[in-house]
């Protein structure tokens, strides 16, 4: 195989990071996977940064508000995700405070609302847990569940535990 030329693996990277936005982990494992030695992936890696073609901040808040839209996830799970992407903290935490609480608020009550329809079987207190697992699984704080289950269920509050 031809080992590439630091030059044609940054023009590589150029047009992978012109594609859509990439977080510095994605574009490194790119890099090395095109044999690169870690002082030319430093090196382009930085020249990227430096001319802006990566983003760390620019990428978590996309990619927070595309879950959530697209993808409908919670907090939780977006802030997860940007973890196991390498994310800072503090970039993660302005990320998720990018997405407007009252649109949070509300696509979990209709995900919530559009969830309960699809369950036919079981008595109120079962839906309930099946509602509350399944907002759950997407990422969503416990006590919001609860709030926005307690609306659908007309006041009612269930117990979220199994046994």
């Amino acid at each position: 195989m031809n080992q590439l030329s630091e030059k044609e693996v940054l023009h590589r990277a150029l047009i992978y990071c012109s594609a859509a936005e990439r977080c510095k982990q994605e574009v490194r494992k790119k890099i090395e996977a095109l044999g690169m030695l870690p002082d030319a992936v430093e090196k382009i890696l930085s020249y990227l940064e430096k001319e802006r073609y990566l983003d760390e901040k620019r990428y978590a808040c996309s990619f927070a508000n595309d879950k959530f839209r697209f993808n409908k996830w919670g907090h939780i799970k977006i802030a997860y995700e940007l973890q196991k992407k390498g994310i800072a903290s503090q970039i993660r935490i302005d990320a998720l405070h990018s997405i407007d609480d009252d649109d949070y608020e509300r696509m979990l009550f209709e995900l919530l609302k559009d969830k309960k329809k699809s369950i036919r079987k079981g008595e109120e207190h079962e839906k309930w847990i099946k509602l509350f697992r399944f907002a759950a699984s997407h990422g969503f704080e416990s006590e919001m569940i609860k709030r926005n289950l307690k609306q659908i269920f007309n006041g009612n509050e269930y117990d979220e535990d199994m046994e």
